[in-house]
């Protein structure tokens, strides 16, 4: 399907690929991954023609439609469910000519093609997609100019979907959708019937969602089969294998030339040496693997610790307009170790609570107890415009800690992961991921009590977000997490409240569970986790049962063990005697006879090893399942 040749990529200067190959079979679905700038999107743009290459080439079969996620969110008057439908370019062509043709023999040749191309189902279909996406049936029908940027970008989403391009390129798709649509294009995707490459950072949806595994490092392509945890375990073991063989050829290339350095002058040795000259020559360097280790976070702990209930909730209502609530009545409580992951689609109000513990909005009615001394931060995406953009990381915090010496402050911003060359920088030229690590690091900055992270992920790199999840799990504060991330949610939250219907209320479920709620796959998962708990007590059961035939045979195992323990302890004594010199002068016949038992019980104890090393296997093969 794609085959990508010694292809090298520059820009603004900078060289992003370095004959760089790559060769995907078709049906393939892969995720590309790489850090952050490595060129990923710019890949993109190569593969489809957007960017010329400094050399090599990008090659697929002739007529294969391309299809990636529109750059402009559709805006137009059109209903979204008419913006997807004709983003199949063939049936809206064939539907248009059909309404002038007059010609019998091509009417018949236009619905002989619409129905070879399934265009009868073609509404039902976009509206699945969209509704997949978030859309119910009367949001399809409004136009899209009546939609948020967000929104709109899901209609595009929508659209190539629909199209079922050969090669789709979807470039971090999640971004834009909240866990709901994250689920529900993991499904999608999985079940593609072309081939996909998938730029995501989302490690749950490159386990599930693909087959293999593009990896963009050191400006070179490789492939991987598998997922992500199968591609990280493969690099894993590649990288301590390649290790070992760089340490091993460095001690052989030390070694050779120690021998030249020593006999190269030796008219006798000359000829040798010159044979390991040539030897290191030809021996080619094992490059070490590049430290590709990510900062740290670090969130200071809370300055005064607050007694469980920290914020409890009785009969609360909250909205944006007096008697227009979008969340009804809750009754619930906060304790001061809380891991909580907020569930529920886009527009159910998940923000709005936030923004209700965090004190930026007052509630309609009930009552709100807060614990005295409660400090929370809130952490949103939004927030990233808050920066000032000519201001560097240095400069922000300076504002926060105005009597504090310079090292100090250059010691606060390194904890938030900046590196030291990225202190300086404008907040305007920083990447997201780095605006994400200065807003974050700033909104912990007086060690709260509650953390709030709304979609903290959004400009993170897998092993940013790897680091974010350790820092939380280390974070001895309460933490509401609201995330598409699935793994980050599964990695850190401990309880699951679900936002729907103008309700936030406990899941029981987990996350699998909620998935199925979600998708609708899998829906047989919970009479399954029965049938194997039932399973798994059969099993317990007949295992109980073969060590009750086989526990003759473990008495006597046990039996030999305590026999073989006293000749060790005798031989040990003897050994002990005969190692006293002064025992051969005074009673030399002793030390003849303890020399004979020791050789006597020597043989004994291994007799009986050999023997219980037979019985051990045979009460382990009996006992096995």
């Amino acid at each position: 399907m794609l085959i990508i040749n010694d292809l090298s990529l520059r820009v603004a200067g900078r060289l992003l690929l370095d004959h760089a190959s790559l060769t995907l079979p078709a049906g393939t679905k892969a995720g590309l991954v790489g850090r952050n700038g490595t060129g990923k999107t710019t890949l993109f743009k190569a593969i489809t023609g957007d960017l010329s290459s400094e050399s090599g080439s990008v090659s697929y079969p002739k007529n294969t439609r391309i299809g990636q996620v529109a750059q402009e969110a559709p805006g137009t008057e059109d209903p979204l469910i008419e913006i997807v439908l004709k983003a199949d370019l063939e049936r809206t062509a064939l539907l248009e000519e059909e309404k002038t043709a007059t010609d019998p023999h091509r009417i018949a040749d236009i619905h002989m093609r619409l129905a070879d191309i399934d265009a009868h189902s073609a509404e039902a279909r976009a509206a699945t997609i969209l509704a997949g996406l978030g859309f119910d049936d009367e949001a399809q029908r409004r136009p899209a100019s009546s939609f948020s940027g967000g929104w709109r970008m899901r209609v595009a989403l929508a659209a190539v979907l629909f199209a079922e391009p050969d090669l789709l390129l979807l470039d971090e798709p999640t971004n834009y959708l909240d866990l709901e649509g994250t689920l529900w294009l993991e499904n999608y995707v999985s079940k593609y019937p072309h081939t996909v490459l998938l730029i995501s950072h989302d490690r749950d949806l490159l386990n599930r969602a693909v087959n293999s595994i593009v990896h963009l490092d050191q400006k070179k392509l490789t492939f991987w089969r598998g997922g992500y945890d199968q591609f990280e375990r493969q690099r894993a073991e590649q990288a301590e294998l390649q290790e070992k063989g760089r340490v091993k050829q460095e001690a052989a290339r030390k070694h050779l030339q120690s021998f030249v350095d020593r006999f190269r002058a030796k008219a006798s040795k000359a000829r040798q040496a010159q044979s390991r000259i040539k030897a290191l020559e030809k021996m080619k360097p094992i490059a070490a693997m590049a430290d590709d280790s990510v900062r740290p976070f670090s969130f200071p702990e809370p300055v005064k610790t607050v007694a469980s209930p920290i914020v409890a909730l009785d009969k609360v209502s909250v909205g944006y307009q007096p008697g227009a609530p979008i969340l009804k009545k809750m009754t619930l409580r906060i304790d001061a170790d809380d891991r909580i992951a907020l569930l529920g689609a886009n527009g159910n109000g998940k923000s709005t609570f936030a923004k209700l513990l965090s004190g930026r909005l007052k509630s309609d009615s009930g009552t709100v107890t807060i614990a005295p001394g409660l400090k929370v931060s809130i952490f949103a995406q939004h927030q990233l415009d808050d920066l000032r953009p000519d201001e560097n990381a240095y400069e922000h915090v300076r504002r926060l800690m105005p009597d504090a010496p310079e090292s100090k402050v250059r010691a606060r911003v390194a904890q938030f992961g900046l590196a030291t060359e990225k202190m300086n920088t404008p907040a305007k030229d920083l990447s997201g991921g780095e605006k994400a690590r200065l807003l974050m690091g700033l909104a912990a900055f007086d060690g709260p009590n509650l953390f709030i992270l709304d979609e903290p992920t959004n400009h993170l790199d897998i092993d940013s977000r790897e680091a974010l999840i350790h820092a939380l799990n280390d974070f001895p504060g309460a933490v509401i997490l609201i995330s598409h991330d699935r793994h980050l949610l599964e990695a850190t939250a401990d309880r699951l409240w679900l936002v729907k219907d103008g309700a936030v209320n406990p899941y029981d479920g987990d996350l699998e569970d909620y998935k199925t709620l979600v998708t609708g796959v899998s829906g047989d998962r919970r009479e399954k986790r029965e049938a194997e708990k039932a399973s798994k007590a059969d099993r317990r059961r007949e295992a109980a049962t073969r060590r009750a035939a086989m526990e003759p045979l473990a008495k006597e195992i046990r039996a030999t063990e305590g026999l073989m323990d006293r000749l060790r302890k005798r031989i040990d004594t003897i050994e002990d005697e005969l190692a006293n010199p002064a025992l051969y002068e005074k009673d030399p016949i002793k030390a003849t006879r303890l020399a004979k038992e020791r050789s006597e019980l020597s043989s004994q104890l291994a007799a009986h090893e050999e023997r219980w090393l037979t019985m051990s296997a045979d009460y382990e093969e009996g006992v096995a399942e």
